[in-house]
């Protein structure tokens, strides 16, 4: 037991990483200054913060291109409260991204690529031949359901509240909606995935790629 949590949280990391301060953060500090000090000092608070974020990433020679588009992010959030005077205005690009992760999510579906598999694949390198194999595919596509399912219900949530005003609400949801859970999401995705990949007998990505015939070892880790 203790060695699967070890082998869970391994994997984690290659997906989830302590950036995602810049994800949590900015949101609840704009919304608490909103409510204590008004709008416009909530505006300058939360560009301030993330810029010392970004300044703090390049000074620690982190990736530049990702310490300047999370400042960017909070610029166009900031800059959208700002035009329409709404708090609430804050969280109009949350939820274009999670319209455009659902609308993804059943392209993906409808098209037989799923957006898992996409992911996988951009995350581990491993070739796209084998995730379209048809003792592969059928797992991602599930799984892909499940993400589909997820980004939709968090997605309404959010245009509820955005079209109630209630942007402290939405600081909230957007904060327990993004890395928290979506952390369980992952964990649920790659247990089921591994047991789903069992199941259907298809060769391990090693194994694909020498080009072994069954019968095969299948994946045991990494999905």
């Amino acid at each position: 037991m203790q060695t699967k949590l070890q082998e869970i949280l391994e994997e984690l990391k290659t997906v989830v990483s302590g950036k995602t301060i810049d994800a949590l953060f900015p949101p609840l500090i704009f919304v608490i200054v909103n409510a204590l000090s008004g709008l416009n000092v909530a505006v300058y608070t939360a560009l301030g913060f993330a810029l010392l974020l970004g300044v703090s990433r390049i000074a620690r020679k982190q990736n530049w291109l990702y310490a300047s588009g999370g400042f960017l992010g909070v610029v166009l959030a900031s800059g959208l409260a700002y035009l329409t005077r709404s708090a609430a205005g804050y969280f109009i690009p949350a939820i274009i991204s999670s319209s455009l992760l659902v609308l993804a999510a059943l392209l993906s579906l409808f098209t037989g690529k799923p957006i898992a598999a996409w992911a996988s694949h951009l995350t581990r390198g491993w070739p796209l031949g084998w995730f379209w194999r048809k003792d592969i595919k059928p797992a991602y596509m599930e799984v892909t359901f499940l993400w589909a399912a997820f980004f939709t219900v968090r997605l309404a949530i959010q245009i509820y509240l955005f079209k109630a005003g209630e942007a402290a609400a939405l600081a909230w949801v957007n904060t327990l909606l993004g890395w928290p859970v979506l952390i369980i999401v992952l964990v649920i995705t790659y247990i089921y995935g591994i047991w789903r990949l069992g199941k259907l007998g298809g060769p391990g990505v090693e194994e694909y790629k020498a080009g072994k015939e069954p019968p095969w070892q299948g994946q045991k880790r990494g999905f």
